[in-house]
């Protein structure tokens, strides 16, 4: 028994010196260069994502309106598509891919553009069956909602190095 416990702990402090050596660390916050930011635009949760990432990772950076804000960022256009992957040997549909397209710009209270408008696609594939409908729709949203937070990180880093 005594000969097993040092084994074990040269394995962790081996562990734990690889994760160290090979760059692995956690998802900090993002540094925004910009004292107030205002979310403006967007009729689904991409909104609400990118209001939450602000109130999170940045308290008090989150302006409650334009007016106070130092830049907005305007989501300009988000559209949702599915477009058939893969379809059986009699023609019923075997897999999706669930695209999000999301158009942004930063730019100041007064309209002056700070980061040009771009466009940001995030693509996620989806097995379908026909049995299962109302479970595949459920994961379609989830889906959705994930794509919606990641889009909101990346939105947040590519305002963080735009300055």
């Amino acid at each position: 028994m005594k000969n097993i416990l040092p084994g074990r702990l040269w394995l962790v402090v081996l562990s734990v010196i690889f994760i160290a050596g090979c760059g692995f660390h956690l998802r900090g916050q993002i540094e925004l260069p910009y004292r107030s930011v205002y979310v403006q635009g967007g009729q689904d949760g991409l909104a609400a994502a990118l209001q939450a990432a602000l109130r999170l990772g940045h308290a008090g950076r989150l302006a409650p309106s334009a007016e106070k804000a130092e830049s907005v960022i305007d989501i300009m256009s988000v559209q949702n598509s599915k477009v058939i992957v893969a379809l059986s040997g009699i023609g019923r549909v075997r897999e999706f891919q669930l695209q999000y397209r999301v158009q942004y710009q930063l730019i100041t209270p007064k309209g002056k553009v700070i980061l040009a408008p771009a466009s940001l696609l995030l693509a996620r594939d989806m097995t379908y069956n026909d049995a299962q409908v109302l479970a595949k729709a459920a994961e379609e949203q989830l889906l959705y909602r994930d794509m919606q937070k990641d889009a909101a990180q990346q939105i947040m880093q590519r305002i963080a190095s735009a300055k």
